[in-house]
């Protein structure tokens, strides 16, 4: 099979690697399309992943080509999703179902073989079969949605919460529909990128501004999300969280990044400061929500690329143009 592996960090080359072969729980999926993300920019730059080479992908989804031997409820030619997520089972944190904070923590497309690929090996246990009427090509929007499901599940769950957002990419913007149908009274979105604040607006967002200043919220904001890892929006966004409100760090920081805090202000005005961290227990939940149509492909991709050009498709992500990239094996 042809598949793109990141050989050292920053360098990708389109290789011959061997055909996957399905262990007994395991199943072999031909992606249909595989999302590209801020994880995979982290990975070619030498972050998250622990060794090299690597091939990169854990947003995909595709046809079953191959099952195992003890593989129940699926077969060849179903199409599924995958949960990229690796979890040990039996370290401290998954035993208090906490399998996103796992000792041994792995997952397909950063420790494994991932989705780059013309085939990818997947546990049985990963898989959300799609129902007829969603797409494989467009279902690669599951795990990315299925970490915004996670991101909601730390939030406080009040009706006619304010949201104020920074970023409105992929992950933005799926944080804004996902508020939305939570019940915010308002969502609020901060970007620099005027064509993501189009997006945003076309989606029906409250506002859509390239500055917090540009809005009148003079007690805050009830939840204020990260949704860049930039650290000037992480520091504007503290100082926009009102009394008794949350803030969420969804977005991924580069290691090292440092931002300032007000502990007093934190004290005096009851915020809560809360982490997100990829998937857990949410990607069935998101599969559930793509299927019922809370996203629209359409205007969620806008950009497909075939696997040949899996590295000008990062480049251009690194860019910052479009919205969700998706490489088409």
């Amino acid at each position: 099979m042809k598949a793109a592996v990141v050989v050292t960090p920053g360098t990708i080359e389109i290789q011959q690697l061997p055909d996957p072969a399905p262990g007994p729980t395991d199943v072999v999926v031909k992606p249909a399309a595989v999302g590209i993300c801020g994880t995979d920019l982290h990975i070619m730059e030498g972050e998250f992943a622990p060794a090299f080479p690597i091939v990169p992908g854990h947003e995909f989804a595709g046809e079953i080509v191959a099952v195992g031997s003890e593989v129940s409820g699926y077969a060849v030619g179903d199409q599924v999703a995958v949960d990229p997520s690796l979890y040990c089972g039996y370290c401290y944190y998954c035993k208090r179902a906490r399998g996103n904070q796992c000792e041994n923590w792995a997952a397909i497309g950063v420790t494994a073989g991932g989705g780059a690929a013309e085939l990818v090996l997947a546990p049985m246990a990963n898989l959300f079969k799609l129902p007829a009427h969603l797409e494989a090509r467009n279902a690669a929007l599951i795990e990315p949605l299925s970490c915004a499901v996670r991101g909601f599940d730390v939030l406080p769950r009040n009706v006619a919460d304010n949201f104020l957002i920074y970023g409105s990419g992929t992950m933005g913007l799926m944080m804004m529909e996902l508020a939305k149908r939570a019940g915010a009274a308002t969502v609020s979105m901060v970007d620099l990128n005027p064509q993501r604040l189009e997006t945003a607006t076309r989606l029906g967002c409250t506002a859509a501004v390239t500055s917090a200043d540009e809005l009148d919220a003079p007690r805050g904001w009830d939840i204020v999300i990260d949704c860049t890892g930039v650290a000037a929006a992480i520091r504007d966004g503290l100082t926009r969280v009102g009394r008794g409100g949350t803030f969420l760090q969804f977005g991924v920081a580069n290691t090292g990044t440092k931002v300032e805090i007000e502990p007093y202000e934190i004290y005096r005005r009851e915020i809560t400061i809360a982490g997100s961290m990829a998937v857990l227990h949410s990607f069935d939940r998101a599969g559930e929500l793509m299927a019922a149509g809370v996203l629209d492909p359409e205007v969620f991709v806008s950009h497909r690329f075939p696997l040949a050009d899996y590295a000008a498709a990062l480049e251009q992500f690194k860019n910052g143009v479009g919205r969700k990239i998706l490489i088409e094996p």
